[in-house]
């Protein structure tokens, strides 16, 4: 977080720790696998390494792809506009040293699975296909969401075909899938299930913290089209679309 921190004043912009984020996980499983050598089990500590790894790569992949050529993102900017004091300083506090502890804390069940004694192959296979659903659901939202914001025709308008058609989350959803998987790997002891507290706290900031509420009050200001979409979509788990207050009128 501080080398991402003095990157970001270089470039005197703070969304480059969104690209940072996945990666931070990324660290801390190779790191501690290498840590872990000759203490967990070995096929554990690979899945739940090569798991995150993936994750976070392509997650810093997207968000940099994403942001290139854009302004600052508004939350960013609306931070530092909103300060009493030195700009920098305050988003430093308010997002970067809390991000550091709930990056942390997400990452607990990584942390512990790589010194477990392993879990029965069964819950491997488990975890791992939870985390494909979970992959599946972020990345094709992520690329649906891109190609609809690049095509002009759509300016203004509200993606509700594909995935988003079932839930207005779709790559939420999906992340919070991966790292309920993960959490899977991390149940061979009563400490590992102890980490249940992080898939907890990830599905909690996606769906009521920082992630689903905070875009949902900013596309309600910009967009009209979007409070009928909300009327008919699942706000997180992918659910058949209900027919809108609107589409009953005669």
């Amino acid at each position: 977080m501080a080398i991402t921190f003095a990157i970001s004043l270089a470039r005197d912009r703070h969304d480059t720790l969104d690209i940072a984020w996945g990666p931070g996980f990324a660290l801390i499983a190779g790191t501690t696998f290498l840590l872990s050598g000759g203490d967990g089990d070995t096929t554990t500590r690979a899945a739940v390494t090569v798991l995150t790894v993936v994750w976070g790569v392509r997650l810093a992949v997207h968000i940099g792809s994403r942001s290139r050529g854009e302004p600052e993102d508004h939350r960013y900017a609306e931070m530092r506009r909103r300060a009493r004091g030195n700009p920098h300083l305050h988003v430093l506090v308010r997002a970067y040293l809390a991000q550091a502890v709930v990056l942390w804390l997400v990452s607990l069940p990584v942390q512990v699975a790589q010194y477990g004694t392993g879990v029965h192959p069964a819950v491997i296979a488990a975890a791992t296909a939870l985390w494909s659903v979970g992959m599946v659901f972020e990345a094709v939202g992520d690329w649906q969401l891109q190609r609809f914001r690049t095509d002009p025709a759509n300016r203004g308008r509200v993606l509700d075909r594909g995935l988003w058609r079932y839930t207005r989350h779709p790559n939420y959803f999906g992340d919070a899938c991966v790292w309920w998987g993960l959490f899977l790997l991390a149940c061979s002891s009563w400490y590992g299930l102890a980490t249940v507290v992080s898939p907890v706290l990830m599905t909690f900031l996606l769906a009521r913290g920082t992630g689903k509420p905070m875009i949902e009050e900013h596309l309600r200001r910009r967009r009209p089209a979007y409070v009928d979409y909300v009327e008919r979509t699942s706000g997180f788990v992918p659910l058949p679309p209900r027919r809108s207050a609107r589409q009953g009128e005669p």
